[in-house]
């Protein structure tokens, strides 16, 4: 059977998305890490499927690169909100539902297949930190840790043994390395759970390195500018003061549809 596709980035954070509206793809695990595998299938960090919901726009469901499902990916559902509107579902604010609860997505900028796209982000509530290491959930679990030479860390090596600490985090973890650049501005690298790699960016990642930065270090600042290896992302967000107690949560950044096809689905 063939399956349309398409493929979009977010800040170099790539992924497969199709439109499952009328129920015809089966997420299969396996078939899922077939697909995402860049040198035997189409090569992304994830796939998101879109479907019916009878009280919001539409239901996203995101699975990693290795096949599991998640919770919440910042960057793959602003690329969705993006693919929504090149199906015409929705108005200028999208209205989903994801694992970890309902969001909403603004357009605020298109210009053919490209748009910067604002996304809500779940609340944060609680703030765990050990020595010289702070832990949050924005949607899934996030690690975070300052560094002075953010180009000499070995993300991948460093990120992987932290990733895999079920002393210290049973679930697992993704994995951030943060360098403050100045006031309102970090620069981050991420080592994903899931993909089991660095990747050019991660939303849930640069949200999470922002609120630590504020609850850390500048208690005063409340919107970020973080510069990724693929680009640039913008976070905002309230807190209650001397809290760590987080509202308002909002991610902005760009989103680009590279391509559409179609797979044979017996292929995978």
């Amino acid at each position: 059977m063939l399956t349309e596709f398409a493929k979009y980035e977010g800040a170099g954070n790539d992924f497969i998305l199709i439109d499952n509206r009328e129920g015809g793809f089966t997420p299969d695990p396996q078939r899922i890490a077939r697909l995402c595998d860049r040198h035997f299938g189409i090569g992304a960090d994830g796939l998101m499927t879109l479907a019916r919901s009878t009280e919001e726009d539409c239901t996203m469901r995101y699975f990693n690169a290795d096949g599991s499902e998640g919770e919440m990916c910042g960057n793959g559902a602003r690329c969705f909100a993006l693919f929504a509107e090149h199906l015409g579902v929705g108005g200028e604010h999208k209205y989903f539902a994801a694992a970890d609860g309902l969001h909403t997505a603004t357009i605020r900028r298109t210009k053919g297949l490209e748009g910067l796209v604002e996304l809500s982000m779940g609340d944060v509530g609680q703030i765990r930190s050990g020595a010289g290491w702070w832990f949050l959930n924005t949607g899934v679990p996030h690690y975070v840790e300052f560094v002075e030479e953010l180009d000499a860390v070995d993300v991948c090596g460093r990120g992987r043994t932290i990733r895999y600490d079920t002393a210290r985090f049973p679930q697992g973890t993704n994995v951030n390395f943060v360098r403050i650049t100045g006031e309102g501005r970090i620069s981050v690298r991420t080592y994903e759970r899931g993909v089991e790699a660095e990747t050019l960016a991660c939303g849930t990642g640069a949200t999470a390195a922002a609120i630590i930065t504020n609850f850390a270090f500048q208690p005063a600042t409340t919107r970020y500018e973080i510069s990724v290896p693929g680009g640039v992302l913008s976070v905002r967000f309230s807190r209650e003061p001397h809290t760590e107690h987080y509202t308002n949560i909002r991610l902005t950044g760009p989103a680009r549809r590279v391509f559409e096809g179609r797979f044979e689905t017996e292929n995978f």
